[in-house]
């Protein structure tokens, strides 16, 4: 008797074993178990062939903060130097050889660089670029830099990078559908549910691949590119992507629970 119950547990454990690898194998690309490991705001999503980290912020439930230098005046550099706990971190625009932010940097509602409407050489001056900002009464935006300055925004944060990916709805009209200069990169939209929405490439992508993924895939009118190389994404405690390169402007999400 013992063994013909013991036959019969063994029976229903494969059954249900295989009953979950069904039930995976019917899944879509971006709903399997690719989200082990991710910060709880954090999931993998499949695009264009592509893998992209995607965090959705909503800001009744997290605070999201930009850090530049610590204490002792001397720059971050890397995100896992930033004082925990948190959520999770990632850079956030481009920077000049000391690691001072290339445009506008807004920290704690102080002004630490002003907005830069130059033009150059580089993505940053691929324009239109833009400001990412969260004002005063705790709403996020993303804006093209004039439409930025005409607006009289009183940011919390801010932070000024380029190009702007997606404008109004439209890819930047620079941007090749599928360009042969693939990095792997991240930016930073808002979209229609009012949370901001952050990606990063798990591997190298062309800016045109990352703007649909904003426009058609996260739901986001306006995105704007922060960096690619030397994009990386931290958790509080190991690198989810990159972290070999250093970087100026970092942006922090916190939870609102502690």
């Amino acid at each position: 008797m013992i063994w013909k119950r013991f036959a019969l547990v063994l029976v229903l454990v494969l059954l249900a074993l295989g009953g979950a690898v069904w039930w995976t194998s019917q899944m879509r690309p971006d709903e399997k178990m690719m989200d082990a490991g991710l910060p709880p705001l954090c999931s993998d999503r499949e695009f264009e062939g592509d893998t992209f980290v995607v965090c959705a912020v909503d800001l009744s439930n997290y605070s999201i903060h930009l850090a530049l230098k610590g204490s002792d005046g001397k720059p971050y550099e890397h995100l896992d130097r930033l004082p925990k706990p948190f959520v999770m971190a990632m850079n956030a625009g481009m920077y000049h050889a000391d690691y001072s932010p290339v445009g506008l940097y807004v920290e704690n509602g102080k002004e630490l660089s002003a907005l830069n409407t130059d033009s150059g050489d580089g993505n940053f001056f691929m324009k239109p670029n833009g400001v990412f900002f969260i004002d005063e009464d705790g709403q996020p935006g993303v804006l093209e830099t004039g439409a930025y300055a005409a607006a009289d925004i009183r940011p919390r944060v801010a932070t000024q990078s380029g190009p702007m990916v997606v404008i109004d709805g439209d890819v930047h009209s620079r941007f090749e559908p599928d360009g042969q200069s693939k990095y792997i990169r991240n930016g930073v939209g808002v979209d229609e549910k009012g949370r901001v929405v952050l990606a990063i490439s798990r591997g190298p992508v062309s800016l045109g691949r990352f703007a649909r993924l904003f426009r058609d895939a996260l739901g986001c009118r306006n995105a704007l590119f922060f960096d690619g190389g030397i994009s990386a994404l931290y958790d509080g405690a190991r690198y989810v992507v990159g972290g070999e390169e250093p970087a100026g402007p970092m942006l922090i999400v916190q939870s609102r629970g502690g």
